[in-house]
Protein backbone atom coordinates (compact mmCIF):
# COMPACT_ATOMS: atom_id res chain seq x y z
CA UNK A 1 0.00 0.00 0.00
CA UNK A 2 1.09 3.35 -0.66
CA UNK A 3 0.11 6.95 1.30
CA UNK A 4 -0.43 9.63 -1.24
CA UNK A 5 -1.18 12.81 -0.54
CA UNK A 6 -2.27 14.97 -2.98
CA UNK A 7 -1.82 19.20 -2.67
CA UNK A 8 -3.05 21.73 -4.61
CA UNK A 9 -0.59 24.41 -6.00
CA UNK A 10 -0.27 27.58 -3.97
CA UNK A 11 -2.07 30.92 -5.87
CA UNK A 12 -1.33 32.57 -9.21
CA UNK A 13 -2.59 35.91 -10.00
CA UNK A 14 -4.75 33.61 -12.66
CA UNK A 15 -6.62 32.05 -9.35
CA UNK A 16 -6.85 35.43 -8.21
CA UNK A 17 -8.78 36.68 -11.31
CA UNK A 18 -10.82 33.59 -11.47
CA UNK A 19 -9.30 33.06 -14.82
CA UNK A 20 -9.03 29.31 -16.10
CA UNK A 21 -5.26 28.26 -16.03
CA UNK A 22 -5.69 24.57 -17.54
CA UNK A 23 -2.42 23.66 -18.94
CA UNK A 24 -1.38 27.27 -19.50
CA UNK A 25 2.06 27.76 -17.50
CA UNK A 26 0.91 30.18 -14.99
CA UNK A 27 3.73 30.88 -12.04
CA UNK A 28 2.68 31.00 -8.44
CA UNK A 29 2.36 34.57 -6.89
CA UNK A 30 4.06 35.51 -3.47
CA UNK A 31 0.66 34.79 -1.73
CA UNK A 32 1.11 31.63 -3.32
CA UNK A 33 4.59 31.06 -2.15
CA UNK A 34 3.46 31.96 1.40
CA UNK A 35 1.12 29.54 1.19
CA UNK A 36 3.30 26.97 0.21
CA UNK A 37 5.85 27.76 2.82
CA UNK A 38 3.00 27.30 5.17
CA UNK A 39 1.66 23.73 3.97
CA UNK A 40 5.63 22.68 4.71
CA UNK A 41 4.82 23.52 8.62
CA UNK A 42 1.22 21.44 8.57
CA UNK A 43 2.46 18.78 7.08
CA UNK A 44 5.68 18.55 9.71
CA UNK A 45 4.14 15.39 11.18
CA UNK A 46 4.12 13.97 7.67
CA UNK A 47 7.09 11.77 6.79
CA UNK A 48 7.67 11.09 3.17
CA UNK A 49 9.33 9.28 1.46
CA UNK A 50 9.33 10.99 -2.22
CA UNK A 51 7.87 14.51 -3.23
CA UNK A 52 6.27 14.59 -6.92
CA UNK A 53 4.72 17.26 -8.66
CA UNK A 54 2.91 18.05 -12.09
CA UNK A 55 5.39 20.00 -14.81
CA UNK A 56 3.63 22.78 -14.92
CA UNK A 57 5.48 25.97 -12.48
CA UNK A 58 3.22 26.60 -10.13
CA UNK A 59 2.54 22.60 -8.59
CA UNK A 60 6.36 21.96 -9.28
CA UNK A 61 7.57 25.57 -7.47
CA UNK A 62 4.77 24.48 -4.67
CA UNK A 63 6.66 21.05 -4.58
CA UNK A 64 9.66 22.41 -4.12
CA UNK A 65 9.35 24.69 -1.96
CA UNK A 66 7.56 22.13 0.93
CA UNK A 67 10.83 19.90 -0.24
CA UNK A 68 12.92 21.89 0.53
CA UNK A 69 11.56 23.67 3.86
CA UNK A 70 11.77 19.87 4.52
CA UNK A 71 14.85 18.79 3.69
CA UNK A 72 13.39 16.51 1.34
CA UNK A 73 14.79 15.54 -1.68
CA UNK A 74 14.16 17.54 -5.19
CA UNK A 75 10.34 16.77 -6.73
CA UNK A 76 9.99 14.14 -9.31
CA UNK A 77 8.07 14.91 -12.26
CA UNK A 78 5.09 13.01 -12.90
CA UNK A 79 3.12 14.27 -16.54
CA UNK A 80 -0.01 12.88 -15.50
CA UNK A 81 -1.07 15.09 -12.90
CA UNK A 82 -0.45 18.20 -14.82
CA UNK A 83 -3.68 20.05 -14.56
CA UNK A 84 -7.53 19.63 -16.64
CA UNK A 85 -6.30 20.51 -20.14
CA UNK A 86 -9.51 22.98 -21.66
CA UNK A 87 -8.62 23.69 -24.60
CA UNK A 88 -10.69 27.00 -26.05
CA UNK A 89 -11.59 27.71 -22.52
CA UNK A 90 -7.90 28.17 -20.90
CA UNK A 91 -7.18 32.24 -20.24
CA UNK A 92 -11.41 32.83 -20.01
CA UNK A 93 -13.03 34.06 -16.51
CA UNK A 94 -15.34 31.37 -14.72
CA UNK A 95 -17.85 34.27 -16.04
CA UNK A 96 -16.86 33.93 -19.01
CA UNK A 97 -16.67 30.13 -19.53
CA UNK A 98 -20.46 29.29 -18.49
CA UNK A 99 -21.52 32.27 -20.88
CA UNK A 100 -19.66 30.47 -23.60
CA UNK A 101 -19.90 26.96 -22.66
CA UNK A 102 -22.65 26.24 -19.85
CA UNK A 103 -21.73 23.65 -16.93
CA UNK A 104 -19.83 21.11 -19.25
CA UNK A 105 -16.14 20.72 -19.50
CA UNK A 106 -16.42 17.66 -21.97
CA UNK A 107 -18.17 19.91 -24.22
CA UNK A 108 -15.20 22.43 -24.94
CA UNK A 109 -13.50 22.56 -27.89
CA UNK A 110 -9.81 21.37 -27.68
CA UNK A 111 -10.38 20.47 -23.50
CA UNK A 112 -9.92 16.88 -22.22
CA UNK A 113 -13.06 15.22 -20.90
CA UNK A 114 -12.48 14.85 -17.38
CA UNK A 115 -13.10 10.50 -17.73
CA UNK A 116 -9.87 11.81 -20.08
CA UNK A 117 -8.28 13.62 -16.71
CA UNK A 118 -9.27 10.97 -14.62
CA UNK A 119 -7.84 7.60 -16.61
CA UNK A 120 -4.05 9.61 -16.87
CA UNK A 121 -4.67 10.84 -13.41
CA UNK A 122 -5.04 7.50 -12.30
CA UNK A 123 -2.98 5.55 -14.22
CA UNK A 124 0.13 8.39 -13.31
CA UNK A 125 -0.90 7.54 -9.57
CA UNK A 126 -0.76 3.61 -10.20
CA UNK A 127 3.14 3.82 -11.52
CA UNK A 128 3.93 6.00 -8.45
CA UNK A 129 2.28 3.42 -6.49
CA UNK A 130 4.10 0.22 -8.29
CA UNK A 131 7.96 2.64 -7.87
CA UNK A 132 6.61 3.00 -3.98
CA UNK A 133 6.05 -1.51 -3.58
CA UNK A 134 9.03 -1.98 -5.46
CA UNK A 135 11.28 0.35 -3.31
CA UNK A 136 9.76 -0.62 -0.19
CA UNK A 137 8.16 -3.80 0.32
CA UNK A 138 6.70 -4.26 2.81
CA UNK A 139 7.21 -0.94 4.14
CA UNK A 140 4.10 1.57 3.60
CA UNK A 141 5.76 4.68 1.44
CA UNK A 142 4.22 7.86 2.16
CA UNK A 143 4.35 10.01 -0.84
CA UNK A 144 3.31 13.69 -1.24
CA UNK A 145 2.05 14.73 -4.81
CA UNK A 146 1.47 18.57 -6.07
CA UNK A 147 -1.07 18.90 -8.50
CA UNK A 148 -4.00 21.04 -9.70
CA UNK A 149 -7.51 21.47 -8.82
CA UNK A 150 -8.93 19.96 -11.49
CA UNK A 151 -6.71 16.84 -11.00
CA UNK A 152 -7.93 16.13 -7.48
CA UNK A 153 -11.45 17.23 -8.15
CA UNK A 154 -11.39 14.45 -10.41
CA UNK A 155 -9.78 11.97 -7.94
CA UNK A 156 -12.10 12.96 -5.58
CA UNK A 157 -14.75 12.23 -7.62
CA UNK A 158 -13.95 8.94 -8.50
CA UNK A 159 -12.78 7.44 -5.13
CA UNK A 160 -16.28 8.65 -3.30
CA UNK A 161 -18.35 7.12 -6.43
CA UNK A 162 -19.51 10.83 -6.83
CA UNK A 163 -20.44 11.70 -4.09
CA UNK A 164 -17.13 14.31 -3.40
CA UNK A 165 -16.46 16.91 -4.12
CA UNK A 166 -20.20 19.06 -2.80
CA UNK A 167 -21.54 20.58 -5.97
CA UNK A 168 -19.87 24.26 -6.17
CA UNK A 169 -17.64 23.36 -3.45
CA UNK A 170 -14.15 25.38 -4.59
CA UNK A 171 -11.03 23.13 -3.31
CA UNK A 172 -8.75 26.02 -2.09
CA UNK A 173 -4.92 26.82 -3.06
CA UNK A 174 -2.68 24.32 -0.51
CA UNK A 175 -5.32 22.30 0.31
CA UNK A 176 -5.12 18.76 0.92
CA UNK A 177 -6.44 15.43 0.63
CA UNK A 178 -5.31 11.74 1.66
CA UNK A 179 -5.68 8.65 -0.46
CA UNK A 180 -4.39 5.23 -0.11
CA UNK A 181 -3.40 3.07 -2.98
CA UNK A 182 -2.93 -0.85 -3.32
CA UNK A 183 -2.59 -2.56 -6.78
CA UNK A 184 -4.41 0.16 -8.60
CA UNK A 185 -7.54 1.05 -6.13
CA UNK A 186 -7.77 4.10 -4.64
CA UNK A 187 -9.34 5.02 -1.54
CA UNK A 188 -9.93 8.52 -0.02
CA UNK A 189 -8.38 8.69 4.11
CA UNK A 190 -9.67 12.34 4.25
CA UNK A 191 -9.39 15.85 3.09
CA UNK A 192 -9.29 18.88 4.89
CA UNK A 193 -7.56 22.15 4.02
CA UNK A 194 -4.12 23.34 4.55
Amino acid sequence: MTLITLIRHGQTDWNLEGRIQGSTDIPLNDTGRAQARHAAVQLAGVAFDHVYASPLGRARETAEIIARERGLSAPLVTVGMREHEFGEAEGLLWDEYRERFGARTDDVPGAETVQQLTDRALASLTRIDLAARRRSAPHVESVLVCTHGGVIRALLEHASGGTLPAPGERLGNASVHRFAMDGGGLRLLDAASV
